[in-house]
C-alpha cells in the first residue's frame, strides 16, 4: 500500500480560533474545501503547511462536544487501503464519501483511533 501523505487532523466547532493557532506557530494556509459529508452536513476543511513541510488538517463541524484528532493518510489505492483496515477490524460507520476531487472514510480502530482514509481524484 502506497501512503502519499500522512498528518494529522482535528475536528472542531471553531476552526477560526484553531487556525489562529497554527498560524502562530508558523503555519500557513494552503487549501481550503467545503464538501457535504455521507449524512448531507456541510463540512468545511482547511490544509495548512509550515516551512518545515509539516501539516495539519483543520475541519469545522458544527454541534461537536468536543474537538477531536484523527490520522489523515492520503493512498494511491482508496480500495486496497479499505481493505487493509477493515480486515484488522477498523469500522466505517459514517460511509464512503465520493466528491469531484476525493474519495474518503473515516476509519474507527478496534481501540478507538481514528484514520481518516483520503484518495484524491486526478482527471
Amino acid at each position: 500500500m502506497k501512503i502519499t501523505s500522512f498528518n494529522p487532523s482535528i475536528i472542531t466547532s471553531d476552526a477560526d480560533e484553531t487556525v489562529k493557532l497554527f498560524e502562530e506557530l508558523g503555519f500557513k494556509r494552503r487549501h481550503q474545501s467545503h464538501v457535504l459529508n455521507s449524512k448531507n452536513e456541510e463540512v468545511s476543511g482547511i490544509r495548512m503547511r509550515d516551512e518545515n513541510g509539516f501539516y495539519v488538517n483543520i475541519s469545522q463541524r458544527d454541534g461537536l462536544e468536543r474537538d477531536f484528532v484523527m490520522i489523515r493518510m492520503n493512498v494511491r489505492d482508496f480500495d486496497e487501503a479499505y481493505e487493509l483496515l477493515t480486515a484488522r477490524g477498523f469500522k466505517n460507520p459514517s460511509g464512503i464519501v465520493v466528491t469531484k476531487t476525493n474519495k474518503n472514510a473515516a476509519m474507527f480502530s478496534p481501540t478507538g483511533f481514528i484514520i481518516h482514509l483520503c484518495y484524491h481524484i486526478k482527471d
